[in-house]
């Protein structure tokens, strides 16, 4: 399967490895720097591709990221960018993601707390369901 992406001809990829090949060098440093700092906020997640993107899963997915022709776009879901809406104010977003211009610095620090609430969400959402979980087996 290939597809068009902002000018550059996407293959499906299979791992993150394999997306981030795609890119020309510069592009590549950045993601791989990205991908250490979310591996560093969520050692326990789990690496996979979700929606050709690099998604890092821990309890369900954690964040996405992904390359354009001008910005990296990282996928944090609604809960991420509303828990830090002021410092990501400068940004161009949405709902649920960001965009980080290439041509500056990401915000490490910053993707790195957005990232650890992120695990703490998702961790704290699987304790209650499990909660849930073990209440209605002792009823039945």
């Amino acid at each position: 399967m290939q597809r068009r992406n902002h000018g550059r001809k996407q293959t499906a990829v299979k791992s993150i490895d394999e997306y981030i090949c795609q890119f020309s060098p510069e592009v590549q440093e950045i993601l791989k720097t990205l991908r250490k700092v979310i591996k560093e906020a969520a050692p326990d997640a789990e690496e996979k591709i979700s929606w050709q993107m690099p998604t890092f899963a821990l309890h369900g997915n954690l964040v996405h990221f992904a390359a354009h022709k001008n910005h990296i776009g990282f996928y944090p879901g609604p809960s991420g960018i509303d828990a830090f809406k002021h410092e990501l104010s400068e940004y161009k977003g949405a709902k649920g993601s960001v965009q980080f211009p290439t041509d500056k610095l990401l915000p490490y620090d910053l993707i790195s707390r957005v990232v650890k609430f992120r695990v703490t969400e998702n961790t704290k959402l699987a304790a209650g369901k499990l909660k849930k979980k073990g209440k209605r087996e002792m009823v039945n």
